[in-house]
């Protein structure tokens, strides 16, 4: 049996993760979700996601200091993480520097807002290099 791709949402925006959740499962992907990046890092732990997409600007840890924390886990740096963001948009209405976006080691970096399409092919990009059948 094929195992469905589980992929975890950590965004604080509810309309753009209950659209992005529509989007997501319209393909055999299991969608976890999360509201901000502290609940996000305790999500990951136990849910050993496939593949996280993760926003920059957030209350309480925002994305950036979430996914530093993710590639330092030993047991979850393997995991693609793709960073979807209005950053570039807002431009300075964030206190968040972009550079240190730049700096991470993360696997995609996707502007919001992003068409369907777009994101799929990007998931799945990442799902079948992890090894992934997908659908």
């Amino acid at each position: 049996m094929t195992k469905i791709p589980k992929i975890l949402l950590i965004d604080d925006d509810p309309d753009f993760v209950e659209a992005t959740r529509t989007v997501l499962e319209s393909k055999p992907y299991e969608v976890i979700v999360s509201y901000d990046g502290n609940d996000g890092l305790r999500k990951a732990r136990e849910e050993n996601p496939d593949l996280i997409l993760l926003d920059v600007i957030m209350p309480v840890k925002d994305g950036f200091s979430t996914a530093e924390q993710l590639k330092k886990d030993a047991d979850l740096k393997k995991i693609p993480i793709i960073i979807l963001t209005s950053y570039a948009e807002r431009g300075g209405g964030s206190s968040i520097a972009m550079s240190g976006g730049l700096a991470l080691e993360t696997e995609d970096y996707i502007d919001k807002p992003v068409k369907p399409e777009e994101l799929l092919k990007r998931v799945e990009k990442y799902l079948k290099r992890a090894g992934l059948d997908v659908a």
